[in-house]
């Protein structure tokens, strides 16, 4: 992902050809819209499209984000009703692949928010914006390592195996971890991006691993499951725990001390930048292959700051 920072791209002659002289609906397709963190990305979109008349935005996701072949099929219904352009956060990169590829040859942009689609996918979209999930993982790992020392017993409670952002974020969590200390790892534990199943697998790894000195809970539902369950278990506090996303819920965990930190993406950013990516595509203009969308470590201390309310949700 780094290796594209920086980097421009232009569209093809035959996609702008074709996408400029059909300023209409931008459809934004996210993992689900049943979570604080990608309304917040709506949020981000919403405020790209106004003000200005030649377009307009829909915003749909489905239930959750492992009814994958719900957002393939909200994609290729884009796709049928002739849409503008598509802003999508792919739950699957290799099931979303096809999709977009289809919306590529019928000269529809696209950018990839979020999580990145498979490398066979390269170039079939026109811009990616997301944060630095590799690096991401490695700020929260440091941090972990900065609280516990570099021995102990890390769980990490994930969310969607694959998953693009899951493969950065948690990969280079654990690859971090791994080179730079002697801590032993528990899991990955996949939620499903379910709170109530994270909350389940974190009543079960505390239960049975006592001697817990760290968590890490890798995305928002993940994140408060695992913050419910380590208040339930009398924990909070007593086990550094790390989360991802920025909802008031986890705003409340980092405040009463469950949580030491949360890592907040620029989901708003996403939305905002997504949406204003395309239309710059459909007017002919240049774009970058990637942007980054940026990371925030939220903790007591810097909560109250602009920094972090700018992208708290």
């Amino acid at each position: 992902m780094k290796k594209l920072m920086g980097t421009a791209m232009m569209v093809s002659a035959i996609a702008l050809s074709s996408a400029a002289a059909n300023a209409g609906e931008i459809a934004v397709i996210v993992k689900t819209t049943s979570s604080n963190f990608w309304q917040n990305v709506n949020k981000g979109a919403t405020a790209a499209i106004e003000g200005q008349s030649e377009h307009t935005m829909t915003f749909n996701g489905p239930a959750a984000e492992s009814a994958i072949a719900d957002q393939v099929n909200l994609v290729e219904n884009a796709i049928n009703r002739g849409v503008s352009a598509i802003v999508l956060a792919p739950s699957d990169p290799e099931a979303l692949a096809p999709a977009v590829k289809r919306a590529y040859e019928a000269a529809i942009p696209v950018a990839i928010i979020d999580s990145g689609l498979a490398e066979n996918a390269k170039g079939t979209y026109q811009a990616f914006l997301s944060t630095d999930n590799c690096a991401a993982g490695e700020l929260v790992a440091q941090s972990m390592i900065d609280s516990v020392g570099t021995e102990g017993k890390v769980a990490v409670m994930s969310y969607v195996a694959g998953v693009g952002s899951e493969i950065g974020r948690v990969g280079c969590f654990v690859k971090h971890l791994e080179a730079n200390s002697k801590i032993e790892i528990v899991g990955p534990y996949y939620s499903q991006s379910q709170m109530a199943t994270a909350l389940n697998q974190t009543t079960d790894v505390l239960a049975a691993n006592s001697d817990l000195d760290g968590i890490f809970g890798a995305n928002e539902p993940t994140a408060v499951g695992m913050g419910r369950a380590l208040v339930q278990a009398g924990k909070a506090g007593k086990v550094t725990a790390i989360g991802f996303d920025g909802n008031g819920d986890l705003q409340d965990f980092v405040r009463d001390g469950t949580l030491k930190a949360t890592a907040v993406q620029g989901s708003f950013q996403m939305g905002e930048l997504g949406v204003k990516a395309v239309i710059d595509v459909l007017a002919g203009k240049e774009v970058n292959s990637f942007i980054d969308t940026g990371v925030v470590l939220v903790t007591k201390d810097n909560i109250d700051t602009p920094e972090a309310q700018n992208v708290l949700y």
